[in-house]
């Protein structure tokens, strides 16, 4: 299955080769509460990105994290991020994408159950 996503104004596509969610994750970090994003994760090689017209970057604290939005329309689109577990501990090398399923095509993620993480007191 293909999952298609655009941000607001449509500067931002991307689509991903997987199956939608079954749960969708709210982080408490600093930044994912601040962006309030829901967020499914997928695999690297499953992620393609289609347009970005209007592709923006924040990184902060370690800068490993690279926070995808909007420049136009401000919408959070997706995570680049080491594939850290829930310890903080990571393999050095393994990243994983965390999509904004708030963007995803023929999905409600505001009904899908969602996990939160504490990152707010794990990084």
């Amino acid at each position: 299955m293909t999952i298609d996503a655009r941000c607001h104004c449509g500067k931002n596509v991307f689509s991903i080769d997987g199956d939608l969610p079954v749960e969708v994750t709210r982080c408490t970090c600093t930044i994912c509460a601040s962006r309030g994003a829901l967020y499914a994760y997928f695999e690297p090689k499953q992620f393609t990105v289609v347009k970005s017209d209007a592709d923006a970057v924040y990184r902060w604290n370690t800068k490993q994290v690279a926070h995808h939005f909007c420049a136009e329309c401000g919408c959070t689109t997706y995570t680049d991020s080491p594939a850290f577990e829930l310890d903080g501990k990571w393999d050095g090398k393994t990243r994983r994408i965390g999509a904004n399923a708030r963007l995803f095509r023929d999905f409600d993620a505001a009904t899908a159950p969602v996990k939160v993480i504490d990152g707010k007191n794990l990084w």
